[in-house]
């Protein structure tokens, strides 16, 4: 019976409990499933993040700072994938915003903040006894790090309003590297190293004064919708209002991780007063149209941390499915329901029981098909050291691979092969032929749900 109908969409929609009931076949033993931050404390995801490569190893507190080892070849593409989602979600909604690439640092002298500079440079201005450059000369003409997005991307709004011939509202989006200090209460260890960084994801709209306010609240409405899209749990993303020095209005957008609550987007309305500081004395060409207005436009601020964003989703996705069948711990299992968007890899290829070569051919050739039509694959069949089918299983659950295909001698035969998902547990049998077009499609539709 191929996988398809009742059965599919139902695997299209949210993450399931357990297996639903197939006409005519026999029911599976019933599973349920809870949010694993339920369950234990996040040590234990830690340890499924380090062992499945999503995490190099280092403590949360590392990866809340920005001061960690960095990301395993499974949790870069998960940040990928966000933020590829990000850009799907911001950029063609509107008609007036494009993308742009700011530069990683400011020029020399652009103001106090953490500096590029030569390590040989510094040494020989502090060892230099008056002979060399001065110290303050030396820091002077060193590039500053960008700590913020946002004044790279100010810097193109000129050349952005004659884009659209001055129209507002309007906008620039931009996802890069930013640096930060990180306060000694964050340190991680009893080293000199203050630095940390995050992966930002920016989007600078500029509206009309008399408009900006019902823009904010479009803006967080849209944001807090889309965060709480991929989640399983979608009521941890919460939005909490505040006000800065200058009374300027805001949001921050958080998660409610299991030692409280985090910031991963913040949203603020930040009036005029960082365009006329970036265009001194120049403030006619800030003018944009509002009807038949002429006026120098707000700037809503829209900036996320998509680093925490993917500590978010790991926590959000893991959950711990039990058999209530038997009451032994053994049967206790670690899944990653991570959304079908977000999932590093939506399929494994595996050869069960059959001549090795042939079957690993056959696997070699869905992995190119797949692979050709943008379907990431996790080639499971390279493996030399064999495992069980339920630690297959284990794996790719903890993996949050999506399905799992089992190439057999009985492919050989008649071409088909076992489908099995990690939502729903069911094993389904398929014709080879079959599979490029249902995973393309179950992938096309989870974006519409």
């Amino acid at each position: 019976m191929a996988l398809g109908g009742r059965w599919a969409r139902s695997a299209l929609g949210r993450p399931l409990a357990g297996p639903r009931r197939v006409p005519g076949r026999a029911e599976p033993p019933r599973c349920w499933a809870r949010p694993f931050a339920e369950a234990a404390a996040g040590a234990e995801l830690l340890e499924v993040c380090w062992r499945r490569r999503f995490l190099r190893r280092g403590p949360w507190r590392a990866y809340l700072s920005g001061q960690h080892a960095g990301l395993g070849p499974l949790g870069a593409a998960l940040r990928a994938n966000l933020a590829a989602q990000w850009w799907d979600s911001a950029v063609p909604l509107r008609e007036q915003l494009f993308a742009v690439d700011a530069s990683l640092h400011g020029p020399p002298g652009a103001g106090p903040g953490l500096r590029l500079l030569r390590s040989e440079a510094l040494r020989d201005a502090l060892q230099g006894g008056g002979h060399g450059p001065a110290p303050d000369r030396v820091l002077g003409t060193a590039a500053v790090l960008r700590e913020s997005l946002l004044p790279g991307v100010l810097a193109q709004y000129v050349s952005c309003l004659e884009l659209v011939n001055k129209r507002l509202p309007c906008g620039l989006a931009q996802i890069g590297v930013c640096f930060h200090s990180v306060p000694e209460s964050e340190q991680t260890s009893e080293n000199l190293t203050r630095i940390g960084e995050r992966t930002t994801a920016l989007l600078a709209w500029f509206s009309s004064p008399r408009t900006a306010g019902q823009w904010l609240d479009y803006w967080l409405r849209q944001r807090l919708q889309w965060w709480r899209k991929f989640a399983v749990g979608p009521s941890n993303f919460s939005s909490t209002d505040f006000h800065d020095e200058e009374g300027r209005r805001g949001f921050h957008l958080q998660y409610n991780f299991p030692w409280g609550t985090e910031t991963i987007e913040t949203l603020q309305n930040l009036g005029d007063t960082e365009l006329l500081q970036m265009y001194p004395g120049e403030s006619s060409k800030l003018l944009g149209r509002d009807g038949r207005k002429n006026v120098i436009p707000h700037v809503l601020s829209v900036n996320g941390n998509l680093d925490r964003g993917v500590l978010a989703y790991l926590f959000d996705s893991l959950q711990l499915v039990e058999n209530p069948l038997t009451a032994k711990k053994s049967s206790q299992r670690m899944v990653l329901k991570l959304h079908p968007c977000l999932a590093p890899l939506k399929v494994a290829l595996d050869v069960g029981k059959g001549p090795t070569t042939e079957l690993r051919q056959v696997c070699q050739g869905l992995f190119n098909e797949l692979s050709q039509n943008g379907i990431s694959v996790w080639p499971g069949y390279l493996e030399t050291v064999p495992l069980s089918l339920e630690q297959l299983y284990t794996k790719y659950d903890e993996m949050s691979i999506l399905f799992m295909i089992l190439v057999t001698d009985t492919t050989l035969e008649n071409g088909v092969v076992q489908l099995r998902s990690r939502d729903t547990t069911m094993k389904e049998m398929m014709h080879i032929s079959r599979l490029k077009d249902f995973l393309t499609k179950y992938v096309t539709s989870a974006k519409n749900v």
